[in-house]
């Protein structure tokens, strides 16, 4: 929006970036340090890790999808991706970080990401990246987000829920239901009593979902087969695939175990969750209908899927 379509008096209220014609640069990193103290500063970082082929695991694709949506939407906010490879070394001015890539340990162990969240800097992990391995990094994540993917405790199966009757919260405005089939993990290790988490997507999950991989008397593996899923599924206990989380020293963690599927972004319910968690963990205000998205149809995807490798290739974020 230019600054002479603005009126004067919100003109004034507004970051100087604010009323500039030319959209933020995602991947200007100096550019998200120098802006004003009143700005929220989010941070990206994706993995470029291959995955099975194209439409899996786009992680780059996604973030940017989200920082351009957070820009778009919020004048008082400047997000920014970083890749995997160039981890960003400095994150004293973040007052969110969001992770989506393969494996959560490496951010679970860096102490820039650490002093960030002790500041009171919100934190999110989608698909994999909700993953870490037993012990201190398990606990780490449950400290910043409430729950996490524990190998040998929960499991990671391709099914198709239904999520219909979503509970209210911030993230959930605008989203009336998701319906995707995708590697949804469940059976998340939580904070004791599930203190300071709300469920937001839930649903039961078939049994097939641990039977098709494993089978009573099968010795488990590190991602599906343990007894205690199977006991669950077959008792019908609603499995949390995604989740907020109040951490009790302040600041904000959200948890999504979807996304390995990148065409389940043309899902609205999908994107408004996502954009609207996005927003949550960083103290931004969530409008009533949700943060707006932007529709993705199979062209758009894909050209996002195109973006997130040039930008990678070309710009060496």
């Amino acid at each position: 929006m230019l600054a002479h379509s603005i009126p004067l008096v919100l003109a004034l209220a507004l970051p100087a970036f604010a009323d500039e014609s030319k959209e933020r640069d995602l991947f200007d990193h100096e550019a998200q340090k120098k802006a004003g103290k009143d700005v929220k500063k989010i941070v990206f970082i994706a993995g470029t890790e291959p995955h099975g082929g194209r439409g899996n695991h786009e992680f780059m694709a996604a973030a940017i999808f989200l920082a351009r949506t957070i820009n778009e939407n919020y004048p008082n906010a400047y997000a920014v991706v970083y890749s995997r490879a160039k981890f960003p070394k400095d994150l004293s001015f973040a007052d969110a970080i969001i992770i989506g890539m393969d494996h959560g340990g490496r951010v679970a162990d860096n102490p820039e990401v650490a002093k960030a969240i002790k500041r009171g800097a919100g934190f999110m992990a989608l698909h994999y990246g909700v993953e870490v391995n037993r012990g201190k990094q398990v606990e780490t994540f449950l400290d910043w987000m409430g729950g996490c993917f524990e190998p040998f405790w929960s499991v990671n199966p391709h099914w198709t829920p239904e999520f219909m009757a979503l509970p209210k919260h911030d993230t959930t405005r605008g989203v009336k239901s998701i319906k995707a089939n995708d590697e949804w993990y469940y059976h998340m290790r939580f904070v004791k009593d599930m203190k300071g988490v709300t469920p937001i997507l839930s649903a039961v999950a078939p049994e097939k979902t641990v039977t098709a991989r494993y089978k009573e008397g099968d010795k488990p593996g590190s991602h599906h087969g343990n007894p205690d899923v199977l006991k669950a599924v077959k008792a019908g206990t609603p499995q949390i695939v995604a989740w907020a989380y109040d951490r009790p020293g302040g600041g904000r963690g959200f948890g999504f175990t979807g996304m390995h599927k990148h065409d389940n972004w043309g899902d609205a319910g999908f994107r408004t969750l996502l954009a609207n968690a996005s927003a949550w963990v960083s103290g931004l205000e969530v409008p009533e209908k949700g943060v707006p998205t932007k529709n993705l149809d199979k062209e758009a995807r894909e050209a996002l899927i195109d973006e997130g490798k040039l930008a990678v290739k070309k710009r060496g974020i």
